[in-house]
């Protein structure tokens, strides 16, 4: 068991919202198509001037008032994204530009929409390690700058936003009671952004070819995305040595609600139990879990003592189980 405490949790998400309507204006869909498909009836939209590591910021500064603590005061913090700012520097290190604090370790971990579950694994063995006492753990994604606005099948999908948790370590029983995580990179090319890197670099040729877009074969994802959640899930439960009838509270990724309804029914857990904010928000990739939490402790649905089972699935293959003690 990995000890940890959550001292305070915070999000941020744009301004503007883009309902299906608004999507249905720029490509051939509508409200019903995308709502029956994925569930999703709004996301919030950056402007020009956001940026994930503007999101992460205000997240993480959110967390750290509710938390009690300057943000100068972190030991540390982890960030995950699939829209970084730039390449180099992190975009751990931008937040740092903009909550104007220096000294404190600041690093991202790319992993997809498993990427705040990551974050959250390697924070707390930094905690075990004795790394820090109190780590910012980050999830923001501006996916909307990387996303092609003609392509329905990727478009209605995605949302901006960013949440933020301020873990501890304690010595009472709660924190991370077990964890599955892994990655097959053979299924990388099922969901990935082709450009821009060094396989790849950018060149006028590549902007014309709309290759710094996200790029995804959604029926391959579904069917991998439903199998890897689940799997990692039953995992996780396993090595806590508990079951479904256990978990109080289950947080699957955000993306869409039929990958989430099918891993919610192959664990044989409660509807009522599954936290979903998806219709609200759209898959923010690794900002969907720690925004969900956020939100289900501030509506009293994570109460001290509940267990809480996590799930994602991303881009690599990626995917992660994780069963959370509050």
């Amino acid at each position: 068991m990995k000890r940890f405490k959550i001292l305070g949790t915070g999000m941020a998400v744009p301004q503007r919202i883009m309902t299906n309507f608004d999507i249905a204006k720029l490509v051939d869909t509508s409200d019903e198509w995308v709502t029956e498909r994925t569930g999703i009836k709004q996301r919030h939209i950056a402007d020009a001037e956001t940026s994930s590591a503007t999101l992460g910021a205000r997240a993480l500064a959110n967390a750290c008032e509710r938390a009690g603590m300057q943000t100068a005061n972190l030991d540390a913090i982890v960030v995950a994204t699939s829209s970084p700012d730039t390449l180099f520097p992190s975009t751990g290190c931008w937040i740092q530009n903009e909550l104007g604090i220096r000294g404190m370790p600041a690093f991202d971990v790319a992993a997809g929409c498993s990427g705040f579950l990551y974050a959250l694994e390697v924070a707390a063995c930094m905690l075990v390690a004795g790394s820090g006492k109190r780590i910012g753990v980050v999830g923001c994604e501006v996916m909307s700058k990387v996303v092609d606005w003609t392509d329905r099948s990727t478009c209605v999908l995605f949302g901006d936003g960013a949440g933020a948790a301020v873990i501890e370590s304690c010595e009472q029983d709660v924190g991370l009671l077990s964890s599955n995580w892994g990655a097959d990179g053979s299924l990388a090319p099922i969901l990935y952004l082709p450009a821009g890197g060094t396989r790849t670099p950018a060149t006028e040729q590549t902007v014309k070819d709309g290759l710094h877009m996200v790029q995804m074969k959604g029926n391959t994802v579904f069917r991998h995305a439903v199998r890897a959640m689940t799997a990692a899930s039953k995992a996780a439960l396993a090595s806590a040595n508990l079951t479904a009838a256990d978990v109080d509270l289950l947080i699957p990724h955000q993306a869409n609600m039929r990958i989430m309804e099918a891993c919610r029914q192959r664990l044989d857990v409660p509807v009522e139990k599954m936290i979903s904010i998806v219709d609200r928000y759209g898959n923010m990739s690794a900002a969907t879990i720690p925004i969900a939490i956020h939100e289900a402790r501030e509506a009293g649905r994570m109460p001290d003592g509940s267990t809480v089972a996590m799930a994602a699935f991303g881009t690599g293959l990626t995917w992660a189980g994780a069963v959370l003690r509050t």
